[in-house]
């Protein structure tokens, strides 16, 4: 039974990282973050404009602990863009202050030039 659900989470998060150019999976949702690191990475993409599609973790523990798994990476929040796990908090944090973020969403069609 637990298989299915975890097996069910890995597709879910499969499927909304390739159908989004950019996703954050998060502790609440864009208009309520449920966390500090959460509404951070939400007010970075914000400012830069950046459409992004943002999945609350907290609907399911399923969820909460596969997208640990699926990126091999243990904290939320996590930002995928185009497919590919950037990072949590801090990486978003120091790549959006040495203008590497702006670059990168540039460069892979997200953001307006």
């Amino acid at each position: 039974m637990t298989d299915s659900i975890e097996q069910q989470a890995h597709d879910f998060i499969a499927r909304t990282v390739s159908e989004h150019p950019v996703v954050l999976f998060m502790k609440g949702v864009p208009d309520r973050p449920g966390c500090g690191f959460s509404a951070t990475v939400v007010q970075i993409l914000d400012h830069l404009g950046v459409d992004f599609a943002g999945v609350n973790v907290l609907q399911s523990d399923a969820l909460r602990q596969g997208v640990k798994v699926y990126s091999d990476w243990p904290t939320i929040p996590q930002l995928y863009v185009k497919g590919e796990f950037i990072g949590g908090c801090d990486i978003v944090k120091e790549m959006y202050g040495s203008g590497e973020l702006q670059t990168l969403l540039s460069e892979q069609g997200v953001l307006a030039a």
